[in-house]
């Protein structure tokens, strides 16, 4: 398991009253494979919170990625979305739950809000 990772998950409760404003409730277990070893992480979300635990147990949705994906996504060098339809990793489940996840991944690097480039251009104007 890399460092980013373990950041990752020890961010989410104090990351959470803002990412997760909707009505979003479940348990997403996430199985991250390295070879002949699997780390399980279970996130239970609720509106405004987050509880994160090393344990396997029911799941509303499970998703399986490696771990080098993994670390990529919260690195922001990799997106879920494009990940999934690339078939570089599978969900099964609730997908409402992978969709709220996914906003506590970084953005690329050097990406930025379209609204503030357009705002720039506005304001360059003759």
């Amino acid at each position: 398991m890399t460092e980013a990772t373990e950041r990752f998950f020890e961010s989410l409760p104090a990351r959470a009253p803002e990412i997760l404003r909707g009505l979003v409730s479940g348990t997403l277990q996430i199985e991250l494979s390295s070879g002949n070893r699997t780390e399980h992480w279970r996130v239970q979300m609720q509106p405004g919170a987050i509880e994160v635990s090393r344990h396997r147990g029911p799941a509303d949705a499970i998703w399986y990625s490696s771990e080098d994906l993994f670390d990529r996504l919260v690195t922001g060098r990799a997106q879920g979305i494009s990940a999934v339809l690339r078939n570089e990793c599978t969900f099964s489940g609730n997908v409402v739950l992978f969709l709220a996840f996914r906003r506590f991944f970084p953005n690329p690097p050097g990406t930025r809000d379209p609204r503030e480039v357009a705002r720039e251009q506005a304001g360059r104007l003759p």
